[in-house]
């Protein structure tokens, strides 16, 4: 079944728009109302007997749904995986690949990679050709695109992630790295998050020293707003607040006003993009439930933040293969300036096999390779 959830400021107008997409066979699965901040919208979920995408990123402008039952579900999968795992583990034939090769797929499995990205390696390294590189299998499993104008050319830039994670000085250091690559381009911000008064202050502080354009959009109506006020800068960033226990960034960009970005494809006011920015400090279980919360049908990316803190960076190739998301920029140390790089493979190679942060000389380990 496709399952697809429609919003809109009245049942009428979604139910019409589900008959559109979905046909009139379309099965209405689920509806409530959402209200905040003096908005009152509509959702309905409908499906379709015919075949559906996988659920979880996927970047073709079709919204997924969790399943009923998913949390159950996965929790009794990963101790399945795991006990699956432990038994096939002794019946690997590692003497199929090179001892260099098994000396890498070794290492990832001491820095945190998950068993079956380990497994996946494997298969690609025994079934290629001889010669195969373990870096373009890696390759294929986490993409990099890095953040730059011609990579990525949307007008707004919706930046989200959980609290504590430094979203807010990611914005910031994006913008700055625009305007170093491009003197002249206009920038501006939009601060969904300004009820928190630390980054509230930084935002509006560093953007006035940038010479950025500055609103702040707490609601709906001041959203929108904002949005037509910044028509003549050449990218926005928006600060998006982050998500309570129980909410969805879906949910949240629904009362802010920003369901037209969602829908996406010609409903869409200008292009946009998310680029969900995290830290590789959460285990396997919080990352899967995050990567749920932030899905969004947007093109999008993830950001790394607060490398300098980790000490190990396997987490970085379990989140590109739970979300089929590139890495856009990676940000290490305090400071704002000069602490953000447009992600590139061989940043985040000499991250994972050596633990070298970029610019410095030497990791906290020996390469592998």
């Amino acid at each position: 079944m496709q399952v697809k959830t429609f919003t809109g400021p009245s049942t009428q107008e979604v139910l019409a728009r589900i008959k559109a997409e979905l046909g009139p066979d379309a099965i209405i699965l689920a509806n409530r109302e959402l209200n905040g901040n003096g908005l009152r919208l509509f959702e309905i979920t409908a499906g379709v007997e015919r075949p559906a995408g996988n659920y979880g990123y996927s970047g073709s402008g079709t919204d997924t749904v969790t399943p009923p039952g998913w949390e159950e579900w996965h929790r009794e999968w990963s101790r399945i995986k795991g006990h699956l795992y432990a038994l096939m583990q002794p019946c690997i034939p590692w003497d199929r690949l090179p001892p260099r090769h098994r000396m890498v797929l070794e290492y990832l499995q001491r820095e945190g990679v998950e068993n079956d990205v380990v497994l996946e390696l494997y298969r690609a390294l025994s079934e290629s050709v001889s010669g195969t590189s373990m870096l373009a299998a890696l390759a294929h499993l986490v993409p990099v695109q890095s953040f730059t104008e011609e990579l990525w050319p949307q007008k707004i830039h919706f930046v989200a992630g959980p609290f504590g994670v430094g979203k807010t000085s990611a914005a910031l250091r994006l913008g700055l790295a625009l305007r170093q690559a491009r003197p002249d381009i206009s920038v501006a911000y939009l601060n969904a998050d300004c009820s928190r008064g630390n980054g509230r202050l930084v935002l509006r502080h560093w953007a006035e020293l940038s010479d950025f354009g500055y609103f702040e959009t707490p609601d709906a109506a001041t959203m929108l707003a904002g949005i037509n006020a910044c028509r003549n800068y050449d990218v926005i960033f928006v600060d998006l607040p982050g998500l309570g226990r129980d909410e969805s960034l879906r949910d949240r960009m629904c009362l802010m006003g920003l369901s037209p970005w969602l829908e996406g494809g010609e409903h869409a006011p200008s292009p946009a993009a998310l680029h969900l920015v995290m830290s590789p400090h959460y285990g396997d279980q919080q990352i899967i439930s995050f990567l749920r919360r932030y899905q969004t049908s947007l093109p999008g990316s993830i950001i790394w933040s607060k490398l300098d803190e980790a000490l190990s960076f396997g987490t970085l190739v379990n989140v590109a293969v739970r979300s089929g998301l590139p890495i856009s920029a990676v940000s290490f140390g305090p400071e704002l300036q000069a602490s953000l790089l447009p992600a590139e493979e061989s940043i985040i190679w000499r991250l994972l096999l050596k633990r070298q942060l970029p610019g410095s000389s030497s990791g906290g380990t020996v390469s592998p390779l």
